[in-house]
């Protein structure tokens, strides 16, 4: 039973209010730790940052609209090899926290002691067009949060948050809820857990109306409903781009095999990965009999068995979060493709990545009539 209260905004600033919010974790004992973002002194990007001492909560801002790092493969980095021996809070964005889920199933990390801590995401810039707005002299966050609160559509954010149809947190011990919510005035904090209602009994607040949590319901149910139109626009361009062989390998052209995009991927953790392996260091006379054989060859050579083999890999984990599209440096549009594969894939398995630790892993769960009225031909 989720149970939902009210923080009340202090003069109109949700950014200290929220900043208060995280201060009382600490300094209440709820947590010994905070991992959150922070903005920069230079103000050009916000980088997570593992808080232990109230006083260096200098300037926390999970609202900045940039991801530089998906947040679940540093708690994957922090839990992996043991559980964490104090209690963490840990601040995540929706795919984050489904990417999180996920590692936790594949055993890549541990919630013991973690407490989750998700909040409303309206979407991300890249890094890149953060920096350069801040450079322009002018505040990106700010400038989101007003745009946000006209109900403004940005389209200068990354386009797989312009399509990500799970905005709101799934799982989380507490949700910081903005979505339909006046948060000039007061936002929502939602309780899912045990852990979760002894934070909200310990920050003393107030329950919320029945009549605010069914606001904010009609105003995600409306937001999903746009952002699912827009996926399907942009993912059915992508089955045009990549459709037979030909388009495909156009679609890949610029890729240059520097596996950027498994190096960011939250869920590619594999300790040696098949591509850096002995079997892909090849002597000179193989690669001069393909070239005699074939007349030429591409080099760098297994681009597209890179791209394929890490999509049967980890496809039907894949949260969607763009990561690998941001590391790309040459565009190459690979999140639009595990998106639009992932999201068939998952679709035949009946299957959302980080919805249940409860639900079993396609991947690694055989059942023996799973395939059973699955069309030849996808």
């Amino acid at each position: 039973m989720t149970r939902s209260a009210i923080l009340e905004v202090q003069n109109g600033n949700l950014i200290e209010t929220l900043n208060n919010l995280w201060r009382q974790l600490l300094e209440k004992g709820l947590v010994d730790a905070l991992l959150i973002p922070q903005e920069l002194p230079s103000g050009i990007n916000v980088v997570q940052t593992l808080v232990s001492d109230v006083q260096k909560l200098e300037s926390p801002n999970p609202l900045s609209p940039v991801m530089p790092v998906n947040t679940a493969r540093i708690v994957s980095q922090m839990t992996k090899v043991t559980p964490s021996p104090k209690k963490v809070g840990v601040v995540l964005r929706s795919c984050e926290l489904r990417a999180l889920i996920e590692l936790v199933k594949l055993k890549q990390a541990s919630l013991e002691n973690i407490v989750l801590i998700g909040i409303d995401c309206f979407g991300t810039y890249s890094v890149k067009d953060y920096k350069n707005l801040a450079q322009d002299g002018s505040s990106p966050k700010d400038a989101f949060i007003k745009a946000v609160r006209e109900g403004k559509e940005d389209p200068s954010l990354r386009q797989v948050c312009q399509m990500c149809e799970y905005p709101i947190p799934m799982n989380a011990d507490i949700t910081i809820g903005l979505i339909g919510i006046d948060f000039e005035k007061s936002i929502l904090i939602q309780a899912s857990s045990t852990e979760g209602e002894a934070i909200l009994e310990a920050l003393e607040l107030t329950d919320s109306p029945e009549a605010e949590v069914t606001k904010r319901d009609e105003a995600i149910a409306k937001l999903i409903e746009q952002r699912t139109k827009k996926r399907d626009e942009i993912l059915e361009q992508t089955q045009k781009d990549i459709s037979g062989i030909d388009n495909l390998m156009r679609t890949l052209a610029p890729c240059i095999n520097c596996h950027n995009c498994r190096d960011v991927c939250p869920l590619c953790f594999c300790k040696e990965c098949f591509f850096d392996s002995p079997t892909f260091e090849m002597e000179s006379e193989k690669y001069l009999g393909w070239s005699e054989r074939k007349g030429t060859i591409r080099m760098p050579t297994h681009t597209l068995l890179f791209h394929l083999t890490r999509m049967s890999h980890m496809v039907t984990s894949c949260v969607g979060c763009g990561m690998c599209y941001e590391a790309c440096p040459n565009e190459v549009p690979v999140a639009n493709i595990f998106r639009l594969v992932g999201l068939n894939t998952q679709k035949i398995f009946d299957y959302v990545p980080g919805r249940s630790l409860e639900d079993e892993l396609p991947v690694t769960t055989y059942q023996e009539r799973e395939l059973l009225g699955v069309p030849e031909k996808l």
